[in-house]
């Protein structure tokens, strides 16, 4: 009997794979949030990206990228060294020292700020790009731009785009997950939008704590109520879309009902940390004194949990620390020390955990901020926005680790060595997820869109050979 049965064994989990989306590439409907709308383009190194973005800019002379001159001329007028040109709030003052010490770590002896002892001794994992620009300098523009490569407001994220091309290998969870710390950006939720793409494609915002996601319990009085109730709304639909035929707002509605569904298991696990070891916990700062360093605490260690069970993009937001974002245009010192607080720790413990896991090499974390800020002061102790030369950096999933890509003049001011642009970033993303950023298209508007508009490129130079 089981000599005659073997082979239907084999056909049972084939048709099971089938109708799993993560398996089933090209198989399934595209305006399911779960299938791939044209898969892999070639073979990728990471599976899924975190986001950790920095919201209203880190200034890049005081965290990654020393300029021993701002420490020189401190005071001086720094038009005596360069041409000043307007910036956002054209309040010019005299050229700004950083308040801190860059020491060199790592066997890479790539430079890091005090700021960020705990990321310094991960420094060997990362690729620091020192030479970002944007083509905006206020923040809702800037934000658009870096989320979307669109200054402009409705157009679909970078999380929305990646789910869109590769779907999501997890069924009960969102494939874009945003874990919103406390600070939603400028530009608001449009940042983590589906634009025209399906709206089965948009982020979904969950908190670090309690329940993540409103609405998660049932309020029926048994699980059989519920399922009626359910079903009538499904049939409801169908009738719906039998009359009025195939549209976005129906089929993403039928969608969302039943991954919400499935969410009410889902997350409760997934929001259950007492299964988290304490030295995990005390690793990435939970048991911290400053409380929002416990709030990205539990942001970092959901956004490994979320990669553990499929997640495809995580999106981290910053929390909120009792002054401004890193958005410092006065007290410069005091704003950057609370937010680096609250970050430094449990970034550092999400890379070392992802590694001891042996998850980083399929990770690919992204640690950004919309631009940098003014070698020069604006007013007496604060920093104006600068789009024209600024510091991120990558790390895991096939990044070329412990390497500096690109540069800024000697007063950090203006990028001048491998300059990279957001459409540059998002297609070396996008590349390191196997997918070819000119391929990855969507029909509106009369002709094909992407992600990467009609520019970027590969940046070859920040992929680790294989």
């Amino acid at each position: 009997m089981l000599t005659r049965t073997a082979s239907g064994f084999g056909a049972v989990a084939l048709a099971a794979l089938g109708a799993d989306p993560a398996f089933a590439a090209g198989s399934q409907d595209a305006k399911t949030s779960g299938a791939p709308l044209h898969g892999l383009h070639h073979q990728p190194r990471a599976k899924n990206v975190i986001f950790l973005y920095m919201d209203g800019g880190p200034s890049q002379v005081d965290t990654f990228d020393p300029k021993p001159l701002l420490t020189k001329f401190n005071g001086r007028d720094p038009a005596d060294f360069f041409p000043v040109e307007p910036t956002q709030f054209n309040n010019t003052g005299k050229v700004l020292g950083s308040p801190w010490k860059f020491d060199s770590h790592g066997e890479a002896g790539i430079p890091v700020s005090a700021l960020f002892p705990h990321v310094a001794g991960c420094v060997d994992e990362l690729a620091v790009v020192r030479s970002m620009v944007s083509e905006f300098p206020e923040h809702t523009f800037a934000n658009y731009f870096l989320h979307t490569g669109s200054g402009l407001q409705g157009r679909p994220s970078m999380g929305a785009w990646v789910n869109y091309g590769l779907g999501s290998e997890c069924q009960d969870l969102p494939g874009f997950v945003v874990i919103n710390g406390g600070l939603i950006p400028p530009g608001g939720l449009d940042c983590f939008g589906s634009g025209f793409l399906p709206a089965s494609y948009q982020g979904s915002v969950f908190k670090p704590s309690g329940s993540a996601v409103a609405n998660i319990q049932r309020t029926e009085k048994s699980a059989e109520a519920q399922i009626r109730k359910l079903a009538l709304v499904r049939g409801l639909d169908s009738m719906a879309v039998d009359q009025f035929g195939k549209h976005d707002s129906l089929e993403s509605a039928i969608q969302n009902y039943e991954l919400a569904y499935q969410m009410q298991m889902a997350v409760p696990e997934l929001m259950s940390l007492t299964d988290e070891p304490d030295y995990i916990q005390s690793m990435y700062g939970m048991d911290a004194e400053y409380a929002p360093t416990k709030i990205y605490a539990s942001q970092c260690l959901l956004a490994r949990r979320l990669v553990e069970r499929g997640v495809r993009f995580i999106e981290l937001t910053c929390p909120a620390v009792g002054g401004d974002r890193w958005d410092q245009h006065n007290n410069l010192k005091q704003g950057h020390e609370n937010n680096a607080r609250a970050v430094d720790q449990p970034i550092a413990a999400l890379l070392k955990d992802l590694r001891q896991r042996g998850m980083l090499d399929e990770t690919l974390v992204v640690w950004a901020g919309e631009f940098g800020r003014t070698p020069f002061a604006q007013g007496k102790n604060g920093r104006d926005h600068n789009p024209q030369g600024f510091t991120i950096w990558m790390a895991g999933g096939g990044v070329k680790p412990g390497t500096v890509y690109g540069a800024t003049d000697e007063f950090g001011y203006k990028a001048i060595e491998n300059r990279l642009e957001i459409h540059d970033l998002h297609a070396t993303m996008l590349h390191l997820l196997g997918v070819d950023h000119t391929r990855s298209t969507f029909r509106f508007g009369g002709r094909d869109m992407r992600l990467t508009d009609v520019k970027g490129h590969v940046v070859k130079e920040l992929i680790q050979s294989s």
